[in-house]
């Protein structure tokens, strides 16, 4: 388990959070892709720069990536070795979302593009909410592809708090 991808079901299930802690446990380092993405002032990166980011990554022996951006998960996906998936429930994603923004307002989290300040706005929730179950479907199937393209491709999925500190648990043993 060198080349890891953090996925997730949604916004505010943790992807983050927990690469961070993963690669302090691991030794790894953590690329956010919001941080690739985002210029300041929530300026979108070209899909040309996006992806020339995360191919310089993927040449690496060691990563872990958080987040999903499907428009370059093939990327990702070839070079990496293990899927860790968070599927929390919905409720779980908006309060965490919600909360995230409280303590953060007027501020840029350390997993975001320079410059681009917490927000919160209706487009980003509908997105939330209307996405959530879809999702979960696309991700069997790609999940499927994945471990089908290779003999060591591991899938890792937690469903729960619970299962999720179990987890980051076991990597300290």
């Amino acid at each position: 388990m060198n080349r890891i991808m953090v996925m997730g079901v949604s916004a505010g299930v943790g992807k983050s959070t927990f690469a961070r802690k993963m690669g302090r446990s691991l030794d790894i380092n953590v690329y956010h892709l919001d941080t690739l993405y985002w210029k300041p002032d929530w300026v979108e990166s070209s899909l040309e720069e996006f992806t020339a980011s995360q191919q310089d990554i993927v040449t690496l022996d060691k990563w872990i990536i958080d987040w999903n951006y499907s428009n370059t998960y093939d990327i990702r996906m070839a070079s990496a070795d293990t899927i860790i998936y968070l599927e929390l429930p919905l409720r779980v994603c908006l309060y965490r979302v919600f909360k995230r923004w409280i303590l953060n307002i007027g501020k840029t989290r350390l997993d975001m593009g320079k410059g681009c300040k917490e927000k919160l706005d209706y487009d980003f929730l509908k997105f939330i909410c209307t996405t959530c179950n879809s999702r979960k479907e696309k991700m069997k199937v790609r999940f499927q592809a994945f471990q089908q393209s290779g003999v060591q491709k591991n899938v890792i999925t937690l469903k729960s708090k619970k299962e999720i500190q179990t987890y980051l648990k076991s990597l300290n043993s």
